[in-house]
């Protein structure tokens, strides 16, 4: 009995010592520099143990005080390589199909490098200088563009950039611009995302975006031209089986299981190219997008998207629009355009 709990107790110190030292001391001197390598990132383990310490510390809604200093947080990642087994997890999740890789002339998804980039984001948000907790952090706009075809990151080695761009005190809160951007591997520009992040304190509602407007152009209020419309049910699972559920944004935000905005953004980005054509979406584009109420999980909704011509409702004229709405409601998750 004596040598079976002496080799336990060895058993459990060689686990923490492995622990300690693999998840902990070395992502902990990865950190030293802000110029990392995919091959030597930091542990999920070691980031989530930051996001919580620093959960603690700070308060939703309030910006910590500010240093004279202080650096700009900014990461940027080296030697980074496209699995083509995440990439078909995300189009299977997104709606395009999991064999949508080995398409002919299709070009890897608008919205699939902000997967590439959930480590790099936990490891910007959890950064000493940030000055919001990253606790319920609520993505409330995007602006994304393509400046080369996407397929260029599977060409070799590219490199990801996370940066803070600026702070905005709002009466619900304090918003972040977040830029998240990849580059070829001849240092070439390809895609670009600015995500505006939401700290709402705690007099408002966060899972949300209160600080966008209540009306909403719907297609039949607008002067729009070939409004095409499609119902998809969402279950549970669509949130739970994406690749990017684990987010760090969702860890300690709203406690009901909504669907992820990036995966709403997806599914219209394929549902459009699937009834408007490649060409709508080919590089150099941009898209942007407002997130408003969250969708709860299971549900229905309706997809719509329309060539504007005229200067009425929200969006500028000549652009595509696109809508998804609540099933038989008025009630939009997600509003945006993409310039023709």
């Amino acid at each position: 009995m004596g040598n079976a709990q002496s080799y336990v107790v060895s058993s459990l110190s060689v686990c923490c010592v492995y622990i300690v030292y693999v998840h902990i001391y070395n992502s902990y001197k990865s950190l030293k520099t802000h110029v990392l390598y995919q091959e030597r990132l930091p542990s999920f383990l070691f980031l989530y143990i930051k996001y919580l310490t620093k959960t603690v510390a700070q308060r939703t809604g309030f910006l910590s005080k500010e240093t004279t200093n202080q650096p700009d947080v900014v990461y940027t990642v080296l030697n980074c390589r496209l699995h083509t087994p995440l990439l078909r997890s995300f189009c299977g999740a997104a709606g395009y199909g999991w064999d949508y890789p080995d398409s002919d002339y299709r070009d890897v998804p608008l919205c699939f490098p902000e997967v590439l980039c959930r480590r790099l984001l936990l490891t910007l948000i959890t950064d000493q200088h940030f000055r919001l907790s990253p606790a319920g952090l609520v993505c409330v706009r995007q602006s994304l563009k393509t400046l080369q075809p996407v397929d260029e990151l599977k060409k070799g080695p590219f490199s990801l950039q996370a940066r803070v761009l600026q702070y905005r005190s709002l009466d619900v809160g304090v918003e972040v611009d977040v830029c998240l951007s990849a580059a070829s591997r001849t240092g070439t520009p390809v895609w670009e995302s600015v995500l505006t992040l939401l700290s709402g304190n705690k007099t408002h509602k966060t899972c949300g975006n209160p600080s966008e407007r209540e009306d909403t152009c719907q297609p039949d209020e607008c002067v729009a031209e070939d409004v095409k419309q499609v119902d998809l049910k969402v279950s549970w699972m669509s949130g739970l089986q994406s690749v990017w559920f684990f987010s760090p944004l969702r860890l300690f935000g709203c406690r009901s299981i909504t669907a992820p905005s990036l995966w709403m953004l997806s599914v219209c980005m394929a549902e459009i190219e699937k009834h408007k054509g490649v060409g709508v979406i080919t590089a150099p584009v941009k898209v942007s997008a407002q997130f408003k109420e969250p969708l709860l999980l299971p549900g229905r909704v309706t997809i719509s998207f329309w060539e504007t011509t005229g200067n009425k409702g929200e969006f500028p004229p000549n652009v595509l629009a696109f809508n998804m709405q609540r099933h038989g409601g008025n009630t939009s998750h997600v509003t945006g355009f993409i310039p023709r």
